[in-house]
């Protein structure tokens, strides 16, 4: 599982909020995941990867 998803979002000024609207989800499962506390689909996964701009397999590695 990815260890900086908070500092991404940070890097692109953006809430937990704002991601989780962009990417379609709750503000609260994505905060979840930025805890690590769940696992996103791979749907999911490969929409926060595309705003954050990282490969979204990381979240399975």
């Amino acid at each position: 599982m990815i260890n900086n998803l908070k500092q991404l979002r940070e890097d692109k000024n953006m809430r937990q909020y704002d991601l989780a609207q962009k990417a379609g989800i709750s503000r609260s499962y994505y905060t979840m995941i930025e805890n690590g506390k769940k696992k996103p689909s791979p749907k999911v996964a490969k929409r926060i990867a595309k705003i954050l701009n990282f490969d979204w397999t990381i979240f399975y590695a």
